[in-house]
């Protein structure tokens, strides 16, 4: 057991459960995105669809697009900033089957045209789990210096990676690959005891058949 686990994030409340992992989803989802969040919608489900308003939920979530911290006091006025910057949403209420009671479907469209969809559930104590990225399945908690590297499945392609990441002397501390089928779209999370440079990031890009790198830091 560590400090966090006795006192939680340093946080704006009210709730770690549904205000700080809420704000870590939108962060996440704002990471994979890679850019600027334009439009984003939001479906809740279980506890965070009936009490999202009072335990500031939808705020919490619209901060962490806007790149806004756990700790930071603008997430009280997180939907005024989106709107002066061009972010618009919408939140919609749905029910999932088999989901965790404070769970999320963010779906965010950048600047580019660029689309993310994550489904991420808020575990406790401000912890969070992320579930699916856009038709994958995954297992991600951003504890750990995490590189999410999305690739076509095929021969060689988890070597590529783990050889390049053995070179520059990160250690891996956990590594899962998911995949939609044989040859498809695969992805592998791999989080690491060193921080990862940003240069190393483009290193891996580089790699074939990677289709995108994206580095997130423990929050």
């Amino acid at each position: 057991m560590n400090v966090f686990d006795v006192i939680g994030p340093v946080m704006i409340g009210p709730s770690s459960s549904h205000t700080a992992g809420a704000v870590r989803l939108g962060l996440i989802t704002q990471a994979l995105l890679g850019e600027p969040v334009i439009d984003a919608v939001i479906e809740l489900h279980g506890s965070f669809a009936r009490t999202y308003r009072g335990h500031g939920t939808d705020k919490a979530i619209v901060g962490g697009l806007l790149g806004i911290e756990t700790d930071d006091e603008r997430i009280r006025n997180s939907m005024d900033i989106a709107s002066s910057q061009g972010l618009f949403y919408r939140f919609e209420v749905v029910e999932l089957k088999d989901a965790h009671p404070n769970t999320a479907i963010i779906e965010v469209t950048g600047q580019s045209g660029k689309s993310v969809s994550v489904l991420g559930s808020s575990v406790g104590g401000g912890n969070i789990l992320i579930r699916r990225i856009n038709h994958l399945g995954v297992e991600v908690t951003a504890q750990y210096e995490t590189i999410i590297v999305a690739h076509t499945d095929t021969p060689g392609a988890v070597a590529a990676v783990t050889d390049l990441l053995a070179k520059q002397l990160i250690n891996i501390a956990q590594m899962k690959v998911y995949r939609s089928n044989r040859g498809g779209e695969a992805m592998m999370v791999i989080e690491t005891d060193q921080t990862i440079d940003p240069a190393l990031s483009i290193l891996l890009g580089e790699l074939l058949p990677v289709r995108n790198v994206t580095v997130i830091e423990p929050i």
